[in-house]
């Protein structure tokens, strides 16, 4: 398919002055989204660790409900988002969706009740849904294709730093204070990003954004909700229980009328025609692949560390913890050569090495060293980001910037789903060897399902690598254009 193509940004060189200093504006904007992302991201790995405490503290044995209702109501906001701000002004909308975000966090931390937190959980999804691909968008705009390497470095600090940094604080939270810090941590900072952009963003709408999609927007969040739903029950439940066959049946039904629906109406929820833009559609694909591998390990590893090695929370976000420092070392070596190398190289040789990594995990048994997978987790870190900087720098290179919102959306749905796909895997093999939040009592069986486990994250890399090998990177050329002649 024939790319579409790109029109020409505005001048992205006019400077604001912040407390009295010149700045580009479009730092103004990276270090407002920043903000917002590291905060979304950070909530969801450090819940995690939490959800014994919860349900011990709250006397209940539904505690992981304050993880899915905050997923599904991601499920539902996510696809909307980038029409809301195309239609009312991205400034606004993100700016609702931080209030939002931090509003929910704040009750969250004075919840009483088991009930009274899964709800406030639901809001803070509202405000979580839209931040990503808002922000995303307004990111985008700001940058002009030629710099969209170096605003993608900007991107890779909280995607990656936040899930390392999530168990290590979620652990030091809940074993030396209260619990409920978990999500009072997020209001100051989410209060000094509100503040600062209130102050300095400016509002963007788009002409195009006109009547609003009611089908689209039912279709899209119900289909989303329910397959989410599903995918997050079947490990527990079971795949062949009745709620999640009905629940996965409908949603997958509901999607197939959501596609057929909004490819027919002219200004659709989600503009599904982007995805006949090939670099668009292929980083897509390569993101479904990466992030299921990414997510899916990092959800594995810190299993077999505290259910198997019994490590405490604490002590296994720190085994961890060295994966952050390998993607942000190699996503400023990334930034450099991009523009020489491009996406294709970039991206395929980092997910074979990254699936050479996590294959030598198959070989992980109880008394492994934990210096070894500190290593090996460094190591893996090293080679993820060579991928995700080209990925999110070639993602959007010849989309129209009046489709960044609607771009935007698309693939950060597809990113949940993968992250929900993911994980589902890994737990339902986990499921079958071992009970997940429970002690293991045959450790070798354990073992087993740790194991396979890792060799199906293993596989995963190695089909991203094969997507990654099928880009152009003539379709990416905006984007590689800084240092050429």
């Amino acid at each position: 398919m024939t790319s579409v193509a790109a029109a020409t940004p505005a001048s992205h060189d006019d400077v604001v002055r912040v407390l009295g200093r010149p700045m580009a504006y479009k730092w103004v904007v990276a270090i407002v989204y920043v903000s917002a992302l590291f905060l979304d991201i950070l909530d969801t790995t450090i819940v995690n660790v939490a959800i014994p405490v919860l349900g011990k503290e709250l006397h209940t044995s539904n505690a992981e409900w304050v993880v899915l209702g905050y997923t599904l109501s991601l499920a539902v906001w996510i696809p909307t988002s980038g029409w809301l701000g195309d239609r009312f002004g991205t400034r606004r909308i993100f700016l609702f969706a931080l209030a939002a975000f931090t509003v929910g966090s704040a009750l969250c931390g004075f919840a009483q009740s088991i009930e009274q937190l899964i709800a406030f959980r639901v809001l803070q999804g509202v405000g979580g849904g839209m931040l990503t691909p808002v922000g995303m968008a307004m990111l985008f705009r700001a940058f002009p294709p030629a710099e969209r390497a170096k605003a993608s470095s900007v991107i890779m600090i909280p995607t990656l730093l936040a899930p390392a940094l999530g168990p290590v604080l979620g652990g030091l939270i809940t074993t030396y204070f209260d619990w409920r810090w978990i999500f009072l941590v997020n209001v100051p900072i989410a209060a000094v990003a509100i503040v600062f952009g209130w102050t300095y963003l400016r509002e963007h709408k788009e002409p195009s954004a006109r009547h609003f999609d009611p089908f689209g927007f039912v279709l899209s969040a119900a289909s989303l909700a329910l397959i989410v739903y599903a995918l997050s029950e079947g490990p527990r439940a079971g795949w062949t229980s009745d709620r999640v066959i009905t629940t996965g049946v409908l949603g997958i039904i509901l999607a197939v009328v959501m596609v057929y629906v909004e490819l027919k109406v002219d200004n659709p929820m989600l503009e599904l025609r982007l995805l006949l833009n090939r670099i668009f559609r292929q980083c897509n694909l390569f993101s479904f692949f990466s992030m299921s591998s990414f997510l899916g390990m990092t959800f594995v590893l810190p299993l077999y560390l505290q259910s198997i090695r019994g490590l405490s929370p604490l002590q296994s976000g720190l085994t961890t913890f060295p994966q952050a420092f390998g993607v942000m070392a190699s996503s400023v070596i990334a930034g450099r050569i991009y523009y020489r190398i491009g996406p294709r190289r970039l991206m395929t040789v980092s997910m074979i090495g990254a699936g050479l990594t996590v294959l030598t995990f198959v070989e992980l048994q109880v008394d492994t060293s934990l210096w070894l997978i500190r290593a090996m987790i460094l190591l893996r870190g090293f080679c993820m980001g060579f991928a995700f900087l080209p990925m999110q720098a070639a993602s959007y290179a010849t989309i129209p910037p009046a489709q960044n919102g609607r771009a935007s959306s698309l693939f950060s749905t597809q990113r949940q789903i993968a992250i929900s796909i993911g994980v589902a895997v890994m737990a339902s093999i986990l499921a079958a060897h071992m009970p997940i939040g429970a002690p293991v009592t045959d450790v070798a069986t354990a073992m087993d399902g740790i194991q396979l486990a890792m060799g199906v994250a293993a596989a995963l890399a190695g089909v991203g690598a094969l997507v990654a090998w099928f880009i152009h990177d003539e379709d990416a050329a905006a984007t590689m254009a800084a240092r050429r002649p």
